[in-house]
């Protein structure tokens, strides 16, 4: 069997979206495919069980929360 998804992260402007995806894309290379469209990025998640599907998933949002969280203390 085979899952896929998309995952869509808004931010409020290009250079956050741009910090992130580059913060983001070392550990996603060959496991997810990417891309950054002005202050958007989307990931395709493909998996051959929906168990590895949600560990992807999981981890991916939880590096978003940390990347994020981390671009708005540097900016305080």
């Amino acid at each position: 069997m085979k899952i896929s998804g998309n995952i869509t992260f808004n931010f409020k402007n290009e250079k956050d979206a741009k910090l992130i995806y580059d913060s983001l894309e070392v550990d996603n290379e060959n496991y997810l495919e990417s891309e950054i469209e002005s202050n958007e990025i989307n990931y395709k998640i493909t998996s051959k069980s929906l168990g590895s599907f949600l560990t992807t998933a999981d981890d991916l949002i939880a590096s978003e929360i940390v990347s994020e969280k981390i671009i708005e203390n540097t900016k305080n």
